[in-house]
């Protein structure tokens, strides 16, 4: 594959488009900390490896040629973001303080990477941009199409998931700074599920 080097450099800006996932890392470090970050870069970067089957295996060109199938993905996922947005919003309104670096007493860290891969899971913006965007970097004359789909598929991820977690390191630290004041952790709550419900609105709305 020739093109490994454009294929990198190509996923690489489109990792750093805005968008819910890394939007979602960014919002997670602030209001929690480097290492609950980290947890949704590593959720998110999971979540991938089901668009890559997809992909891979042919699903996603059904859900692109059946409309209806994309939209319940896209209203499903929708509507869980918006759900993260309620209950962080909730958890600020009864003053439960995502104070410390270590995940508590805030979200714990294994539902925050639960809640990460179902995130991407349901965007099938995802899945749609695998399948118009992993083709065109696989040469058919060479064989091996899925294998070639599957390696570039992992380099994907691999970044996508070193520049989550640079956002996670970036962004705890910012935290932390804020945390620092004692009615800051409030306050960071409130913005994360601002930030969450305004993703889901987001990608419920048309293109």
């Amino acid at each position: 594959m020739p093109d490994i080097f454009l294929f990198l450099l190509a996923a690489m800006t489109l990792t750093l488009a805005p968008g819910p996932d890394n939007i979602y890392v960014l919002t997670r470090g602030i209001a929690q900390g480097k290492k609950a970050g980290l947890v949704a870069a590593a959720g998110f970067s999971s979540g991938l490896i089901f668009h890559t089957l997809l992909a891979v295996l042919g699903f996603a060109a059904v859900i692109k040629a059946y409309p209806p199938a994309y939209h319940a993905l896209q209203y499903a996922g929708a509507g869980y973001l918006a759900y993260l947005g309620y209950r962080t919003l909730r958890s600020a309104s009864a003053g439960i303080a995502l104070a410390s670096e270590e995940g508590a007493p805030g979200v714990p860290l294994t539902r925050i990477y639960w809640q990460s891969v179902l995130a991407n899971m349901l965007n099938p913006k995802v899945t749609l941009f695998f399948i118009a965007f992993l083709p065109q970097f696989v040469h058919a004359d060479a064989g091996h199409v899925p294998l070639q789909m599957l390696l570039l598929a992992l380099v994907f991820i691999v970044q996508a998931f070193a520049i989550f977690s640079t956002i996670a390191l970036f962004s705890g630290a910012v935290g932390a700074y804020f945390r620092r004041r004692a009615s800051a952790s409030v306050h960071l709550n409130r913005l994360a599920g601002c930030a969450f419900i305004g993703l889901g609105i987001r990608m419920a709305l048309p293109e």
